[in-house]
């Protein structure tokens, strides 16, 4: 099983950018796969996530700035980021879950780094 994050970037307050997760060893549309952040000092967060079923949550902070989809095609989940905020820095990673409410979290992939400029 592997995911791999890209995408981050540095950018200013306002702009946009687009995360991918590239999946594979497993069938994506079995599970749920969610977007976190990690900032240092402060608690890795569930930004977004996409289950199996094909509902969506966000974290309240970011809802209606960010909108997670899949790429079946690809076996790829993104995470598309508009009017980006200071706050919304951080290191982003995917994960695989069974379930977008349960903590667990089966697998990790690499983060990639947002930095948002004022």
């Amino acid at each position: 099983v592997q995911l791999q994050a890209s995408g981050g970037g540095l950018v200013q307050s306002g702009e946009s950018l687009k995360l991918s997760c590239v999946t594979s060893g497993f069938t994506l549309d079995e599970y749920s796969i969610a977007w976190f952040r990690q900032v240092p000092g402060k608690e890795r967060e569930q930004v977004a996530c996409s289950s199996s079923d094909g509902t969506t949550r966000y974290l309240d902070s970011v809802l209606g700035r960010f909108t997670i989809s899949r790429d079946r095609a690809k076996n790829t989940v993104n995470l598309e980021m508009n009017s980006l905020k200071t706050e919304d820095s951080g290191v982003y990673s995917c994960a695989r879950k069974y379930f977008c409410a349960s903590p667990t979290r089966l697998d990790w992939g690499q983060g990639t780094l947002v930095t948002v400029s004022s």
